[in-house]
């Protein structure tokens, strides 16, 4: 690969993509190819490229052992192997590139420890090791372990940066590391270290960034860390810490971000001195550690404080004369706090007044579980960007104030577990935004008009008036929960009618009447609780076709009859149909077995039938049997290259392999439309004029023939309006193709990356709402949940009216009865790619929610997860988080998004929310993603306030 004279074929690597040749001698000295999507073994060949200065062969699909002919590349400066697959232990051979400057290997499958050669590298600036452990759950141990060879700083003393976070590193923290006297950022987070943080760490006078959270530190902090006088952040989270926080830390006056959260803490000058040396700060997190002293006033020296977070201690107020909380006083200086967090602390006293003095940048306030004392002030109406308040579990009393009802940006809010009294107010219905209200208070009649509330929780009051409960208008009601009252009479049929319900709780009532048979209509349905009423009839058996159903409760009531048999009810124990009146069903459910007199008759009917007809039934069966005989020799008399066991659309057309190349010309390359991991797709017209999509498999591909059969069997039986329509397929022993509805306006990836096309706002959120119903669709709208596995823009198709449509499931799975999820070791995209999916081969429903979080900040921000600009600890997704506070349009495509836009403030505001939704799709737990169903009722909440906004701006 050198290119020996210009006139030499070689003289062509000049042009290509990626290849950079030195200008004198013309041989390769620069080899990027980032995000090519690149597949199979590193090439030993490259080691020929003898001038080769930088290799770049980060965010593709290459996996195993480093081939040792690297080694060779002895005037290497840059070596980038992120976001790959490679495996096996660091080989001893890196020590012989001895000029190279920045060594990335992060994101891969890398074991072993940390080699003693690689100490050898004495030029070695950047060293990222990090994330070769991507999940918690992974199932295999593909992580470095051991501890940090002693020498290594000794031997590296240009290192300026080491990144060696989520491994399985151990030992104690070497004292040589103060000899890195050049380091600036020190990442060791999410290991084993053990033992203390050594006193020496103060030589390293050049540390910016230090994070040491999630491992098994102890001891106290050095009070040498003082000398570190260029500190910015200090993240010492989740470990063993104890004694007093020494006052030295507060030596440095570039300190910003201090996160000292869930250790074992105290503090005694800490509130009183440090905060008049400290003047830009950002963020302190001091939660779940043991201080007890008071809140001082001198917070509000901190001017530049976004975010206070000191809850789960002990402290107090300070103030024993009013009992007010005298500390908020000085905090209505920061001008730039968002959020207060002051909760699980002892601070008992009365909110101030002056509450409504804050910044509006005020975002989230949560003091619950704090001994509040008296009334909430009427001028915490004044907080309008308030968007979450939480104030429960506290001994509040008297009325909740009107001006709540003025928050209009307010999306939570919750007052229970309060001695508040009165009804609530009309004006809180008002409130447009709010998804979760839980209050403790009688029900005013518009609470019911909130068409887009997505929870309600009225739980443990006592409230009687339930023909004041009209449902029937909440359309995206998530959870209902209207337990632990006194409401009397028949509601239940008033409930069927919430397809988007998964939460329904009306036990410890006194509720009668029979359990509707629209309940079979609550589609969505996860938890129903109806215990402790006083409902009768039978339990309906429309509830055997909710197929999410996997908690039902209808003890202590009156029901009669046979507990249904089908659908979820074998999953439920006796302890779901406990004292009622005359229940029946099998011997499992402790009740006594239903009267089989109708069993009798039925089968006396049998006989009856069997001795009057038996003579017309055979006549009947030897009809059919010579139907299907000759059915299926029409069929083979018929060419017709489709697999029955893999495609049975309902709607078959029969297609040859000679038609489709007649469609496409012989497959001539101007009809070519793409290429995927296992084929291409042309453009054809059939011969009856229709325009199709022609995704023919090259089988000499491995993969290729199990793909072909995946994608049919995802296919067969999905229709839907945002999922590509498969027409028909056609399929031998060497030809295999899916004949799909023609998409004439390309796919997303075009439009958001090409510099002719533009999307607009609304047409971009209209897209985002296609996709996830498509998901939506193919994780609920089936009994066997399909996840797509490999979501991005490439797939996503667009019709002529820009409608979007889900394509390619070459690599889907489909999840057996009761599974959550499955374990493969085929691999998506990396990028959209979520962490579970990388590191163990685990696959769910959230997956493709990750995905979907990734496209969606793709989407209005324009740029790619795998672009160079996300390099080192950086993905896409930190950078939508770290530079979201600092508003949309710092992340926004430029053409998207500009501060003379005539509704600049309403598009930033939907954005500032999409950007939201992302972030907590693409959650690195997939615990905490949320379902698709409740994605595409958020989005659809966005887009209507989108509209609401514009119309009356």
């Amino acid at each position: 690969m050198t290119a020996r004279n210009p006139n030499s074929d070689q003289f062509a690597l000049l042009n290509w993509i990626g290849v950079s040749c030195g200008i004198i001698h013309k041989r390769v000295i620069d080899l990027n190819l980032t995000s090519m999507n690149l597949r199979g073994s590193i090439p030993p060949h490259l080691g020929n490229l003898s001038f080769l200065l930088s290799l770049d062969l980060s965010s593709n699909h290459f996996y195993g052992h480093l081939p040792k002919e690297l080694g060779q590349l002895h005037r290497l400066r840059i070596l980038q192997l992120s976001y790959n697959r490679l495996n096996g232990e660091i080989p001893s051979w890196l020590g012989n590139l001895q000029r190279v400057r920045r060594l990335n290997m992060k994101n891969n499958n890398f074991t072993g420890t940390i080699h003693e050669t690689l100490v050898n590298m004495s030029n070695l600036e950047i060293l990222n090791l990090g994330f070769n452990q991507l999940s918690a759950i992974s199932l295999t141990s593909n992580s470095l372990s051991g501890s940090l060879p002693n020498d290594m700083c000794q031997h590296l003393p240009k290192l300026e940066g080491l990144y060696l976070s989520l491994n399985e590193l151990s030992g104690n923290i070497p004292s040589s590391m103060v000899k890195c006297n050049n380091l600036k950022i020190l990442s060791l987070s999410l290991n084993q270290f053990t033992g203390i943080i050594p006193r020496s760490i103060g030589n390293l006078t050049r540390l910016e960034r230090l994070y040491l959270g999630l491992n098994n530190l102890k001891g106290q902090i050095p009070s040498s860390i003082g000398e570190c006088y260029q500190l910015q952040l200090l993240i010492l989270p989740t470990n063993q810490f104890s004694g007093l926080i020494p006052e030295s830390i507060f030596n440095s006056t570039t300190l910003q971000v201090i996160g000292l959260y869930d250790n074992k803490l105290e503090v005694s000058f800490f509130f009183t001195l440090l905060f008049k040396w400290l003047n830009i700060i950002k963020e302190l997190e001091l939660a779940y550690n043991l201080f007890s002293r008071p809140i001082p006033k001198t917070l509000g020296n901190l001017r530049h404080l976004e975010m206070l977070i000191i809850n789960g201690n002990n402290l107090i107020t300070g103030s024993t004369t009013n009992h007010q909380w005298s500390f908020l006083s000085s905090l209505t200086n920061c001008k730039h706090l968002r959020a207060i967090v002051v909760s699980e602390n002892p601070l008992s006293g009365v909110l101030p007044t002056y509450i409504g003095n804050f910044s509006k940048s005020l975002q989230y306030f949560y003091a619950y579980n704090c001994e509040i004392k008296g009334n909430i002030p009427m001028e915490i109406g004044n907080l309008s960007n308030m968007l979450d308040l939480e104030l429960h579990h506290n001994k509040l009393s008297g009325f909740i104030p009107t001006s709540i009802g003025g928050l209009r940006n307010l999306q939570g809010l919750d007052l229970s577990s309060n001695k508040l009294g009165g009804p609530i107010l009309e004006s809180l219905c008002g409130l447009e935004r709010i998804y979760k209200m839980d209050l403790g208070s009688a029900i005013p009649s518009t609470l019911w008009n909130l068409k887009d509330i997505l929870k309600i929780d009225l739980s443990s009051n006592h409230l009687h008036n339930s023909h004041g409960i009209d449902v029937g208008n909440l359309r995206s009601l998530l959870n209902l929960n209207l337990s632990k009252h006194l409401l009397t009479g028949d509601i239940l049929s008033t409930f069927g009618g919430l397809q988007t319900l998964v939460s329904l709780d009306l036990s410890n009532n006194k509720l009668h009447g029979h359990i509707s048979e629209s309940f079979g209509g609550l589609t969505s349905l996860e938890f129903l609780n109806l215990c402790n009423n006083n409902l009768s009839g039978v339990i309906p058996k429309s509830l055997e076709k909710l197929l999410h159903l996997n908690y039902v409760n209808v003890s202590f009531n009156r029901l009669e009859g046979e507990i249904p048999t089908e659908g979820c009810f074998p999953n439920f124990s006796s302890t779901s149909f406990l004292k009622n009146f005359v229940l029946c069903g099998p011997p499992r459910l402790l009740v006594p077995p239903c009267q089989n007199d109708i069993r009798k008759n039925s089968q006396m009917a049998i006989l009856h039938a069997l001795r009057y007809g038996l003579s017309t039934i055979g006549i009947v069966i030897v009809l059919i049997v010579l139907t299907i005989m000759y059915r299926r020799y029409q069929i083979r008399s018929t060419t017709l290259p489709i697999k029955d066991d893999l495609l049975s659309l309902k709607t078959l057309r029969r297609i040859s392999h000679a038609e489709l190349s007649q469609a496409t010309n012989g497959f001539e390359e101007s009809n070519m439309l793409g290429s995927g991991s296992f084929g291409y797709v042309y453009k054809g017209r059939l011969s009856d004029g229709m325009e199709v999509a022609i995704k023919v498999f090259n089988l000499q591909i491995e993969g290729a023939f199990r793909s072909f059969d995946i994608e049919c069997d995802a296919m067969r039986n999905i229709v839907h309006r945002n999922i590509a329509k498969v027409i028909t397929c056609c399929s031998s022993v060497d030809f295999k193709a899916l004949v799909l509805k023609y998409m004439s306006n390309g796919n997303l990836e075009k439009w958001l990356h090409s510099n002719n096309c533009f999307l607009g706002i609304i047409q971009r959120v209209d897209i985002m709402i296609d996709v996830a119903t498509a998901i939506e669709h193919l994780h609920n709208g089936h009994p066997t949940p399909i996840i797509h596995c490999d979501l991005k823009p490439n797939n996503i198709l667009l019709d002529e009216d820009m409608v979007a449509h889900v394509g390619d499931f070459g690599i889907s799975k489909l999840l057996g009865e009761g599974d959550e999820m499955k374990q493969t070791m085929t691999l998506a995209t990396i990028g959209y790619m979520a962490p579970e999916f990388g590191s163990a081969g685990i696959v769910s429903v959230k997956c493709d929610v990750y995905s979907y979080g990734i496209i969606l900040i793709e989407t209005f921000t324009k740029k790619k997860p795998t672009d160079n600009y996300f390099a080192e600890e950086m993905t896409i997704r930190h950078w939508v988080k770290s530079s979201l506070p600092k508003g949309a349009i710092e992340i926004t495509d430029v053409d998207l998004l500009r501060i003379e836009d005539e509704y600049f403030v309403v598009k930033a505001n939907c954005i500032s929310s999409l950007m939201e939704l992302a972030l907590n799709c693409s959650d690195e737990l997939p615990e905490e993603r949320k379902d698709s169903k409740d994605v595409v009722l958020e989005l659809k909440k966005i887009k209507q306030r989108l509209l609401n906004n514009i119309q009356h701006v």
